[in-house]
């Protein structure tokens, strides 16, 4: 992913401005180390820092239209660029970018045509015939973004927060699937289908439809100029990435310039059970299997980067990011640029922990509607920047616009957890990849059950980090958490450590304002903890706090053979984080 940066109307246009907004550009180097580039139009300035994916010799940025009078700073993948392409028979194109058709879309449709767009993008376009601009971010957010605003009355827009938080008074996180336009001066929704109405859908599952829809949403991720590979922990969400990639890489484009051999990336505590199913995924497909490890002191001494890069003191965000950060520098030293991951599939199919709970099939589609509408906060900030720290970009096939569509169309009635009649979480997604005749996967693997991310990554590293925790965070500073952070307040002194941290390098109220809070169980959100009386007195973002679901459940101190054996026999063994598979 690249970083962009721009400055809008700032009512300067001096070489003193021009410097500053280079320095802060500076601070997104790390996202796109392959190139730099700033235009400026009075008091309005576009910066790019380039991360080159595609047509890596004259993609550089801003992009124009044919006169310049249009300039773009995008950062993104456009899929479809090449059926756009087609569209705008009348337009010369400048350089096989695949994000040059964005200037050129806006002088045929206007501020319109951004749903036209099949990606993930995050770009600010400005028209310097009557200098207005409009700004945009993909469907659901997983291009990071911000929006500040200045006490001059200028428009900051940057990848990270880091771009904008020391100059403007005010700064947000960039809402998903929104446009903002200087024209009206505020954002409206682009994005609107039909799943986001939260209504309750009645499409019947068909398996090959949705199959298919997932074949496609990887396939066209398949798209670089660069060496690419696969994110695999061995749970189901990779090991489907993989097998679909594994599958269907030989016919491409890609396969022709970098051979058809698929390499895939798992990083883990040593010795981890997970890191074998890695392998044996690995084996089954015939990857060339790179294997990282990593000591729960690695990841303790990692810590403050990793806040620092994916900006949040959210707790769990913080677990899940630590492996896939030391993993991203393994992958980016071998040469790798490109890995497509499994984010997302939890969220539309219902797979965390807490979704045994869910009451009816109507409480459970507004779960997952929820869910989705809230990952850019969460599974997206984590994939986009512990991976872009590194100059390093992450796709995410289930996290398709056509692909949710179909899926989120689907009656929740066959996602519902049924143990009685065998059907786990996530259940038609495994069904639809289950062929006799040419299997995706071993069938072990594809009915694997899971285990919250958190837990799966290993209950070693998760105590690890609260042992840590411990040692810097007292009583007394606990007593006190309210009085120094009243939003939010630290529940544990896990949280109270990451947040004296966060608060160091970004100590602004509106950085602050961009974490999300409020009570959970196992990643729910606060609607779902209502579901069980008895989470409201275990509220953990640990798979572990799934009371009556998690076979490790922190109050479980009951012997294992006297535990209900329905209990024990649908316990959800493992959770994924794409690549990351650590000791339990």
């Amino acid at each position: 992913m690249c970083g962009i940066l721009a400055v809008l109307g700032c009512s300067d246009d001096s070489q003193a401005k021009r410097v500053r907004v280079l320095e802060l550009s500076r601070r997104l180097k790390h996202r796109g180390p392959d190139w730099s580039g700033l235009h400026q139009h009075g008091d309005c300035y576009l910066a790019h820092q380039r991360l080159a994916i595609v047509d890596p010799a004259s993609g550089d940025q801003p992009l124009f239209n044919e006169d310049k009078s249009v300039a773009v700073t995008v950062n993104g993948e456009i899929y479809n660029h090449e059926e756009l392409r087609k569209k705008l028979v009348n337009h010369k194109f400048r350089t096989g970018s695949d994000c040059d058709v964005i200037a050129h879309l806006y002088e045929e449709y206007g501020e319109d045509f951004v749903d036209m767009l099949d990606g993930i993008f995050s770009f600010v376009l400005l028209d310097t015939r009557d200098n207005s601009y409009i700004v945009a971010r993909d469907a659901i957010g997983v291009a990071s973004l911000y929006i500040g605003w200045g006490l001059d009355g200028s428009v900051w827009i940057s990848s990270e927060m880091k771009g904008l938080n020391d100059d403007c008074e005010h700064f947000e996180c960039f809402p998903p699937g929104h446009l903002y336009s200087s024209k009206t001066g505020g954002f409206r929704r682009w994005y609107n289908p039909l799943w986001f109405s939260e209504a309750i859908p009645s499409v019947p599952y068909d398996p090959l439809v949705l199959r298919r829809a997932f074949e496609n949403a990887v396939i066209k991720r398949l798209m670089t100029d660069v060496p690419f590979g696969v994110l695999l922990s061995g749970g189901l969400d990779s090991s489907l990435v993989a097998s679909i990639t594994a599958r269907y890489l030989a016919g491409t484009k890609t396969a022709k310039h970098w051979g058809s051999q698929l390499h895939s990336f798992c990083v883990g505590l040593e010795n981890s059970p997970d890191l074998k199913a890695a392998r044996e995924v690995a084996d089954y497909l015939g990857t060339v299997h790179h294997e990282f490890h990593f000591t729960v002191q690695d990841g303790i001494d990692a810590i403050e980067d990793v806040i620092y890069h994916i900006e949040t003191y959210d707790v769990t965000t913080i677990r899940a990011s630590t492996p896939m950060f030391l993993m991203s520098r393994k992958i980016k030293s071998l040469g790798v640029k490109m890995v497509i991951s499994g984010e997302g599939s939890d969220e539309i199919f219902g797979g965390y922990l807490y979704f045994h709970k869910a009451p009816n099939k109507d409480e459970f589609h507004h779960e997952t509607c929820r869910k989705i509408k809230a990952l850019h906060q969460y599974d997206c900030l984590r994939a986009n920047k512990a991976t872009s720290a590194w100059g390093l970009e992450a796709r995410v096939p289930f996290l398709d616009k056509q692909f949710i569509n179909v899926a989120m169309s689907i009656d929740p009635e066959s996602k519902m957890i049924k143990r009685d009649e065998g059907r786990i979480e996530k259940w038609i997604l495994r069904r639809a990849f289950d062929d006799e005749e040419d299997p995706y996967l071993p069938k072990h693997i594809l009915y694997r059950q899971k285990e919250q991310f958190s837990d799966g990554v290993g209950y070693s590293w998760i105590d690890g980090l609260k042992a840590h925790a411990d040692q810097h965070v007292t009583n007394k500073m606990m007593r006190n958490a309210s009085n120094i952070f009243p939003h939010n307040t630290p529940m544990t002194k896990e949280a109270y450590y990451y947040r004296m941290i966060f608060e160091r390098f970004f100590p602004q109220n509106s950085a602050r304002l961009t974490v999300p809070g409020g009570a959970t169980v196992a990643c729910s959100t606060a609607k779902a903890v209502e579901w069980d009386a008895a989470w409201k007195n275990n509220l953990d973002p640990s798979g572990r706090a799934a009371l009556g679901v998690h076979l490790s459940a922190y109050n479980a101190e009951t012997p294992l053979s006297n535990m209900p054996s329905q209990v024990i026999d649908n316990i959800p063994r493992m959770i994924e984080v794409p690549g990351v598979a650590i000791q339990s």
